[in-house]
């Protein structure tokens, strides 16, 4: 899925580079083509915001690799919810990712505000797709908002979203043409 097809010639390390660095781009998630940056990155999210013209009230769902990445939100699992989580994001078989659900977690951390936006939860999906999981080892969790601007479809095709963002971003993945639905949101209360 995450074979490398860009404008400048640029490996999975380069893309890696520029997200660590607070870049964007788009690039195929486990449901969407998405416009992808680093969740730790408060500049890149920033950007993410204002180039798809996004209510800033509404929050943006955080793509992770791990379970262990939640900690890096200072989310904190109990074991009840630790239960729900693995039946939702592992098959019987531990294998992980069953399908494309997002979770909506508690997040109290003031650092987090510019990802929680006020409503003190953030929604992270571990995706199935292990290509996928291996790109966010190396880049580190990401904001993956559908890749379209506010009131437009989300791009199915690399030229769709180039058509919305042209070069006002730093990346695109060709992941071919994507015809999926969202992931299904589901909300843990504390």
């Amino acid at each position: 899925m995450l074979t490398v097809k860009t404008n400048k010639n640029m490996g999975i390390r380069d893309i890696v580079k520029i997200i660590k660095n607070g870049g964007i781009g788009v690039m195929p998630t486990d449901t969407i083509y998405g416009l992808v940056g680093s969740a730790l990155s408060r500049k890149a999210v920033e950007r993410i915001y204002k180039l798809r013209e996004r209510d800033r009230k509404k929050p943006f769902i955080v793509l992770i690799s791990y379970l262990r990445d939640l900690k890096k939100f200072g989310i904190k699992i109990s074991k009840s919810h630790l239960k729900i989580l693995k039946t939702l994001w592992f098959t019987p078989s531990g294998v992980e990712g069953p399908g494309p659900t997002s979770i909506i977690l508690t997040c109290l951390s003031k650092k987090f505000s510019y990802l929680h936006r006020g409503t003190k939860t953030i929604a992270f999906r571990l995706p199935k797709d292990k290509q996928l999981r291996n790109f966010l080892k190396k880049s580190g969790p990401l904001v993956a908002p559908s890749a379209n601007p506010a009131a437009k479809p989300p791009a199915k095709t690399i030229k769709e979203a180039r058509m919305y963002f042209g070069d006002k971003i730093d990346f695109y993945i060709d992941g071919g043409k994507i015809v999926n639905e969202p992931s299904v949101l589901v909300e843990i209360k504390r």
